[in-house]
C-alpha cells in the first residue's frame, strides 16, 4: 500500500528526506537547553549583587566557560531551526523565503560566533 498519490508522482512531489533530520536536531537541542537553561538562570540568579570582577571570574572557569558556550551553541542553533521552519510554512513568495532564509543563517552565525568569542575572550582574560 503506497500513501502517494498518483498525481505527487506525476508532479515530483514528496519527501525530501530532510525533515526527519530536522526533526531530531529540534528535539536534541531542546533536551539539551533545559539543563543548560536551568543551570544559566539560576547561575544568573545566585549572582545579584556580585560586581563586575566577580562575574568574570566565574566566567574564567573553564567548566563554566565549556557550559556557556554549549548554551550558545545549542540556544543559536534552536532558534535557527524553529525560525527555519516558520519561514518555510509561511512565507509563501519564494524569493522572500529564499532571502529571509539566508538572511537568519548569517544573523544566527554572527550573533552566535560574537557570543562564543566574547566567552572565549573573558575566559582567557583578553
Amino acid at each position: 500500500m503506497k500513501l502517494r498519490a498518483p498525481l505527487s508522482k506525476v508532479r515530483g512531489l514528496g519527501s525530501a528526506k530532510e525533515g526527519v533530520h530536522h526533526w531530531w536536531a529540534q528535539r536534541l537541542t531542546a533536551i539539551a537547553l533545559v539543563p543548560l537553561s536551568l543551570w544559566f538562570i539560576v547561575s544568573l540568579a545566585t549572582m545579584t549583587g556580585l560586581d563586575h570582577q566577580a562575574v568574570t571570574q566565574w566566567m574564567q572557569s573553564p567548566i563554566i566557560a565549556v557550559l556557556l558556550i554549549l548554551f550558545i551553541i545549542a540556544l543559536f542553533y534552536h532558534v535557527q531551526l524553529g525560525v527555519q521552519v516558520v519561514i518555510e510554512d509561511y512565507v509563501s513568495c519564494k524569493v522572500i523565503r529564499i532571502t529571509s532564509l539566508v538572511l537568519l543563517n548569517f544573523v544566527v552565525l554572527f550573533a552566535g560566533l560574537a557570543s562564543a568569542i566574547a566567552v572565549l575572550k573573558v575566559f582567557l582574560g583578553l
